[in-house]
């Protein structure tokens, strides 16, 4: 068999020639969580409960358009995607109906990706379950499957949907959208989907559990989706190199100790949060006080209670609905019209009294109490097993990327069947404190994760005071989260599947001046992290083909989009500011018999970048915005921070990667590695080495040992510029400094400096 394009060795990904390779990519694209035609994103009420006609044909994006996008993508030092589709993408139709023609599209949007040597893996996304609960993933016919009526969702407050929220979808709060996972909706379909056999042993549909009926469809959805890619024959191992098994796992309602009480792991509550069982009263017409929460700059925090009155409005099916539409043939026992979980004698509809609190809390196998580990390694790893052999039937090779609940802990299957030495930990892991403030705060942060796991005596204790104990924190706790993947999961390489900030800071401050000096410092802050974590890559979240300034991702008022057709495209360094640039250049002979084989570069070029010559590189966007405002940065750089993002990276090392680093601040990129052997002539270590911080005549190269060259190859319409180093055996180190700029102003942290001194002196609670 020929060598695999990208094989597991231990804790590192190699290729054919042994290098070990680090993932630097993208999670592409995030307009594919909702409809190509019609047109239907999260703020677009038309048509939206119309789930059954529509097409993602066009997702990611058209054809005619992949060239300049992964021409981007290249250009920007990206050798990795994490391609989002979603199931209902799939099989949106009905049950079993799958559409061929997006099946289509996406081969030969693979293909594309292929031709610019990307690796691919798949990710069959979900979000809150359903555009039509408020997120991303299964078609709407699973919503009617489990027996809900998707049109009184907000009323009962079962799911906040943006697309029919009150007075208008402009209005949605943001990030309140993740509170769903904490909803009736969400937290029954996912105790259907994971534990339906052992909790609602009543919902047959079709002869089986809807645990097993729902189950099966996704999985064999997704392998359907792979026996196409196999049988297009030019895909598998070549470009798509894996598949990750779910995005964003929840557990619902299995563990819950208590149905009438917020459970003590809950971590964020936002607008009105209701207990489990006020969700189920709620959910059935009931009216109810609930508590409400904000979200300020120490996490959740109560605000008062509002009164949630459906006026007997239920979440529920009729009585009257006609539940042959999709063909399948719902249990009498199952009833419409009713929760079902007071079917199953959670609850008392007579006098609305809760009967059995702990009815999740205990496995109702072995009695044995549940809570998220017991839930991951029972009902989450059960789903992975089914998953995992369904797409190795069809793709013998793929590695599979096991995503288990964000920030719980992993799966305990280190020494056991399941330490499957082609997987990979795929983990996600955000700043959440400036994702849900859309505030970039230079005064402090808190170590959330070290809350999570119980590392402080007081939470006060996980704050950390100043930009580099930011940095540092950040940095680890994704090196936290890695060491425990190897204690738990065993020797497998970890990425970090999703991380990124939200460029709508400070309401939308940079887009009306041009100054992305927050999103730049908190960009930064998010790669020396994980240039620290010792992790083996990450997928940045994300780039959004079609983002603008108005609605941002056009899904949820999320902004996250590394671009924008709203900003200026980052400009490649401009030859009559620089100078000439050769196509080719070295410091020392490529002959390893020469005496200057061992030489480092002196840079004796003197021409300078400043931000008076910078607007002369600047060139117009490639792509012109298709909805939104008009730019507002026609005259003044708006380069979406794209300085802090697009950074040199390790791309192959021979050898092993010991660590590496961008400073962004002095433009100095180092890199140390220990090598078994002399680096072949065929294979040397590559690092992607950008052109805006690297222009060649600004370049200074210093190795402790071996020859290097800088090379520019053409990528499409732009360029990519490496270097290749050849090195001896040892530990060998490299540092190159490149176009020092004027760092950008800080904003002013006057407020952020009162509001801690405040918090201190009143011991804040931390998320």
């Amino acid at each position: 068999m020929a060598s695999l394009r990208l094989r597991i060795e231990g804790s590192t990904f190699r290729d054919p020639q042994n290098r070990e390779v680090t993932l630097r990519g993208i999670n592409v694209d995030a307009g594919a969580k909702y409809p190509k035609q019609p047109d239907i994103p999260s703020y677009i009420s038309e048509k939206f409960y119309d789930g059954d006609n529509v097409s993602f044909v066009g997702r990611p994006f058209e054809l005619k358009d992949a060239h300049t996008h992964f021409t981007r993508l290249k250009r920007w030092g990206y050798n990795h995607i994490r391609y989002i589709f979603t199931w209902e993408a799939l099989e949106h139709s009905g049950p079993g109906k799958y559409d061929e023609d997006f099946i289509k599209h996406t081969i030969e949007v693979l293909r594309i990706a292929k031709s610019y040597g990307f690796y691919v893996y798949m990710d069959p996304h979900q979000d809150v379950w359903s555009r039509h609960s408020g997120g991303s993933g299964a078609p709407m016919w699973t919503i009617y499957a489990a027996g809900f009526n998707p049109r009184n969702f907000n009323v009962t407050q079962a799911a906040l949907v943006q697309n029919t929220y009150l007075p208008d979808p402009a209005s949605f709060p943001k990030m309140i959208w993740s509170t769903n996972y904490t909803r009736l909706v969400c937290q029954t379909i996912f105790t259907l989907f994971w534990a339906g056999k052992d909790f609602a042993p009543k919902a047959i549909i079709d002869g089986k559990n809807i645990q097993d009926y729902l189950q099966d469809h996704y999985i064999n959805a997704c392998k359907h989706l792979a026996t196409r890619i196999h049988e297009a024959g030019d895909l598998e191992d070549e470009v798509v190199i894996g598949w990750e098994n779910m995005n964003e796992v929840n557990r619902g309602l299995v563990g819950i100790q208590d149905l009438s009480v917020i459970p003590p792991e809950q971590q964020l509550q936002l607008g009105t949060s209701p207990t489990a069982f006020q969700g189920m009263l709620t959910g059935s017409g009931r009216a109810c006080e609930i508590n409400t929460w904000g979200f300020g700059n120490f996490g959740p925090y109560q605000i008062g209670r509002e009164l949630v009155d459906p006026k007997g409005t239920i979440a529920w099916l009729s009585t009257d609905y006609d539940d042959s539409s999709y063909g399948w043939k719902r249990d009498p026992q199952w009833k419409l019209g009713e929760c079902l979980w007071a079917q199953h004698g959670v609850w008392d509809t007579s006098n609305d009294t809760l009967l059995k609190k702990d009815y999740f809390a205990n496995d109702p196998q072995t009695g044995k109490k549940l809570d998220y580990e017991g839930f991951t390694n029972k009902y989450f790893m059960a789903h992975y097993r089914n998953f995992k052999n369904a797409i190795r039937t069809i793709h013998s090779n793929a590695i599979m990327f096991c995503q288990p609940a964000v920030l719980e802990l992993p799966p305990s299957i280190k020494g056991t069947e399941d330490d499957d030495p082609n997987m990979v930990h795929a983990a996600h892991q955000y700043d959440g404190l400036t994702l849900m403030t859309k505030h970039w705060n230079r005064v402090y942060n808190v170590d959330v994760v070290g809350v999570i796991r119980g590392k402080y005596l007081s939470p006060i204790f996980a704050i950390k005071i100043g930009e580099t104990a930011i940095r540092n924190c950040l940095r680890d706790q994704l090196r936290f989260l890695r060491n425990e993947s190897f204690d738990y999961m065993g020797i497998h390489p970890m990425i970090f599947s999703e991380l990124g900030i939200p460029y709508d800071m400070d309401n939308k401050h940079a887009y009306k001046t041009g100054d992305y000096s927050s999103q730049t410092a908190a960009m930064d802050a998010n790669h020396f992290a994980i240039e620290g974590s010792g992790s083996n890559g990450f997928s940045l979240w994300c780039y959004t083909s079609e983002n603008c300034h108005q609605w941002g991702d056009r899904w949820n008022g999320e902004d996250l989009s590394i671009f924008s057709t709203d900003d200026l495209e980052f400009p490649p360094p401009n030859p009559s500011v620089l100078g000439e640039l050769p196509q080719n250049q070295s410091t020392t002979s490529l002959d390893r018999n020469s005496p200057t084989f061992s030489l480092s570069r002196s840079n004796t070029a003197t021409t300078q970048v400043s931000p008076e010559n910078l607007k002369k590189a600047i060139p117009q966007p490639s792509i012109a915005p298709t909805s939104g405002p008009t730019s507002e940065l026609t005259d003044k750089p708006g380069f979406r921070a794209a300085e802090a993002f697009v950074r040199p990276s390790p791309v192959l090392t021979h050898g092993s990667l010991k660590q590496y680093g961008f400073d962004l601040h002095n433009c100095v990129f180092t890199l140390s590695l220990s090598a078994d052997s002399a680096t072949p002539e065929d294979a040397p270590s590559i690092i992607y080495l950008p052109e805006w911080h690297y222009p060649k005549l600004h370049t200074e190269v210093t190795v402790s040992g071996g020859k290097w060259v800088i090379d520019v190859q053409q990528v499409g319409s732009g360029t990519l510029q490496t270097l290749k180093w050849w090195h001896a055996e040892g530990d060998q180190n490299i540092k190159i400094q490149g176009a020092k700029r004027k760092a950008a102003t800080a904003p002013d942290t006057s407020e952020d400096e009162g509001y801690l001194e405040q918090c201190q002196r009143n011991s804040c609670s931390v998320m």
